[in-house]
């Protein structure tokens, strides 16, 4: 790898003078602001603070899943080809193995979707700035790279009420027992699509047999959004299927724990035909799942991913314990179902390294890495855009924190290009 040999004087020591290369670098991708010369200048002689660098960081282990979603906000990245390349370089760089990309995001395909586009739920393509196809690309780019590259049905059921797709099948829709038919997420206001309606189904497997037949990609994603709130499923088609199984009325009580068993169940054997379908398309393809924690995903959206576990559904899991504090944060990830699923399947914890109105502190990040890898298991970061450029710490002092807990390398390939920001994008926010 090019490495910027020259000296500074007076000479710093190797890892400062890494951050004063990766400074500028950062400077000449647009990364961070300010002029060149002004990080161009020896860091102070004493130690970065102890929070961030650790005196003896914990070692990664062999085969331990490292990974990041890239989301809707972090398009203007994928967007343009020059700045992707780089991304891709500095996550290599880094000792990342994992990139979940979204493709599936407010009820439209962000890549060439002949599925989306046939069935009129949008009526344009979606493309880079130099026309390249984007999922295509990354997915070239993380190879060369070593990294596996997993494309990820972000919104799952989920889709804005104002959505096309949401106008054009109001009878796909599932409601609540008022009658009401959205709720709240983190992606604001939605409307849910009925996940028992066999024309649901129907366009979720189509659009995931297009990605998996079109894309020589590693594996695909679902995430806690391929489920369906509680509140929900008093449709008058669910009500009619519980009672033609049933024999009964679906209980008023939306915790009654046969009527939540019922549709848990039928979500599993959903996701068993689809899984079963991937792998005849596409054998070897890794079917990956990041639940809510069990408690929280069962009862409240009836995602028992236990169950997929069990039954052979899931290929590798990542559960989501989004805390913002290590006291609540330990005790999840000790759970007996996460330590079952760690002895059968490839396990590793979300972790949410910021969002644009709430940063996390590397320090924090860095104790929960650390304790996942006491107990064996990896990590994916929520999302690329907060890993280091919405943090509390400069993104120099974030990335060389990343890089002493993966073992990874703080000046990235020498020669980033000034690139100037793509347009905005429509605001679709990270959904978590």
């Amino acid at each position: 790898m090019a490495r910027i040999r020259r000296p500074l004087c007076p000479r710093p020591p190797p890892l400062q003078a890494g951050l004063i290369q990766l400074a500028g670098l950062l400077t000449l991708a647009g990364l961070v602001p300010g002029p060149l010369a002004s990080f161009a200048q020896p860091l102070p002689s004493q130690p970065l603070p102890s929070q961030l660098l650790p005196a003896q960081p914990a070692r990664s282990q062999p085969g331990e899943l490292r990974g990041v979603w890239l989301t809707a906000n972090d398009m203007p990245v994928l967007r343009d080809r020059s700045r992707m390349q780089a991304t891709v370089n500095q996550l290599a760089d880094l000792q990342f193995n994992r990139l979940y990309v979204v493709v599936w995001n407010g009820g439209m395909a962000y890549y060439p979707s002949r599925v989306s586009e046939e069935r009129q739920l949008q009526n344009f393509t979606y493309r880079g700035l130099q026309g390249q196809d984007i999922i295509a690309e990354l997915i070239a780019a993380g190879r060369s790279r070593g990294l596996l590259v997993v494309p990820w049905f972000e919104f799952g059921f989920m889709a804005p009420p104002d959505s096309e797709l949401a106008r054009r099948h109001r009878d796909w829709l599932t409601s609540k027992r008022d009658g009401g038919l959205t709720s709240i997420s983190a992606a604001g206001e939605v409307v849910w699509l009925n996940p028992f309606r066999p024309e649901v189904q129907q366009l979720i497997t189509d659009l995931v047999l297009e990605v998996v037949s079109e894309y020589d990609a590693d594996g695909i994603q679902f995430d806690d959004h391929m489920s369906l709130p509680r509140e929900f499923g008093y449709d008058p088609y669910t009500v009619a299927l519980y009672r033609k199984q049933t024999g009964r009325e679906p209980p008023a009580d939306v915790e009654d724990a046969g009527w939540v068993k019922w549709r848990a169940d039928r979500l599993t054997a959903f996701m068993e035909r689809l899984a079963s379908a991937v792998r005849r398309t596409r054998p070897g393809t890794i079917l990956s799942i990041s639940p809510n924690y069990y408690a929280f995903a069962y009862k409240m959206q009836l995602q028992d991913w236990r169950a997929w576990v069990q039954r052979g559904i899931a290929d590798e899991m990542l559960i989501q314990i989004y805390r913002s504090d290590l006291e609540s944060y330990l005790p999840q990830i000790s759970r007996p179902e996460v330590q079952d699923t760690q002895r059968r399947i490839p396990t590793a914890i979300a972790v949410m390294s910021g969002l644009r109105n709430r940063p996390n502190p590397m320090e924090l990040i860095r104790q929960k890495v650390q304790a996942n890898r006491e107990r064996g298991l990896g990590v994916a970061f929520f999302y690329l855009e907060s890993l280091w450029s919405l943090g509390p710490e400069p993104p120099t002092e974030r990335i060389a924190a990343l890089a002493e807990l993966f073992g990874g390398v703080v000046v990235p390939a020498a020669g980033w290009p000034r690139l100037a920001l793509p347009p905005p994008l429509p605001p679709l926010a990270p959904s978590r």
